[in-house]
């Protein structure tokens, strides 16, 4: 017997005085709410209703749990409110902030898509732990090592100019006998990289290389570390989505397995595990897990400058 559905019509019924009456109040066919209150009645062992007269009319035993029987009712539409108001409140997940915002707008609607109305704010990696840890979001894509993540994001180095598309041999940086005493290229790191799993590695490869402590700097902002690529000879570490997205050329750094790593951790009943299971794919492209290399454009180009005569050769 469906026992919430009795009582509802039971009290449809009761308000009603009337089977005809109640059943069309509660949306339900009067044979339908007949057989539903005599349900109820034998589940209960009296009768509810005595159908004697023309009105339908409570005995007392249906006086006395009307009361109880309306309480039920009520509760579970509130609950079916708070369900639908669940439902629609948005989730709270901090994302970095290399995602362009343009990939976010795609994962909020695929979310939209698997009925979880996101809201994704973007954030530092420490930040994104901070955020989690005080309860400020209820998920957060965190920097993980490769085998706890769930996505992972081949990094290279992105340039102005092309210099080919051949892994780079960060051995090649040093010395280089064009540029004048003391000065070297520089690998800019974004802040986004500013953790161990990737910080950790580049400065054991600069030392390996021979590089000089200098050559590997550690901006305070993207637009800080563009601002240097852009501006002459440096190289920015990211991802290939990235240099697609910033006009500049990107190759692979040479030996090194070098890559971001994420996983998404939540707050307890969060569903973060359902939810990376869930969007899978959408996350990765935001991410730019699915892409190792990409055509670029030139900035310059873009930006209506000719670059015949800033053409620079591919021996780097």
């Amino acid at each position: 017997m469906d026992f919430l559905g009795a009582c509802r019509a039971f009290v449809s019924v009761s308000d009603m005085g009337s089977f005809t009456i109640g059943a069309s109040a509660a949306q339900i066919p009067q044979s339908v709410a007949s057989r539903r209150v005599a349900a109820l009645e034998h589940e209960l062992g009296a009768r509810l209703i005595d159908r004697s007269g023309r009105r339908a009319t409570l005995t007392p035993f249906g006086a006395r749990l009307l009361p109880r029987a309306r309480r039920l009712v009520e509760r579970a539409d509130a609950l079916r409110r708070d369900a639908a108001q669940a439902r629609a409140a948005p989730l709270r997940c901090a994302v970095p902030s290399a995602c362009a915002v343009r990939d976010l707008a795609e994962l909020g609607r695929a979310g939209r898509e698997a009925d979880v109305v996101l809201h994704l704010s973007q954030a530092e990696p420490a930040e994104r732990v901070e955020q989690l840890r005080t309860h400020d979001v209820e998920t957060a894509l965190i920097a993980a090592a490769e085998d706890e993540a769930s996505w992972t994001v081949p990094l290279g180095v992105a340039t102005v100019w092309n210099e080919g598309t051949h892994p780079l041999h960060l051995d090649t940086l040093r010395g280089r006998r064009h540029k004048p005493a003391g000065v070297a290229r520089r690998l800019w790191l974004q802040p986004e990289d500013d953790v161990p799993t990737v910080r950790d590695r580049l400065l054991h490869l600069r030392d390996a290389a021979g590089l000089a402590p200098t050559q590997v700097q550690i901006a305070t902002t993207l637009t800080n570390a563009l601002t240097e690529t852009y501006s002459g000879d440096d190289m920015l570490v990211c991802s290939a989505q990235q240099a697609d997205e910033f006009g500049l050329h990107w190759r692979a750094i040479a030996l090194s397995g070098f890559k971001r790593s994420y996983a998404l951790r939540g707050v307890s009943g969060s569903g973060a595990a359902e939810l990376a299971d869930a969007l899978h794919a959408p996350i990765g492209r935001a991410l730019g897990a699915d892409r190792t290399s990409s055509p670029i454009q030139d900035v310059y180009a873009q930006d209506g400058y000719e670059r015949g005569t800033r053409s620079r050769g591919t021996d780097r």
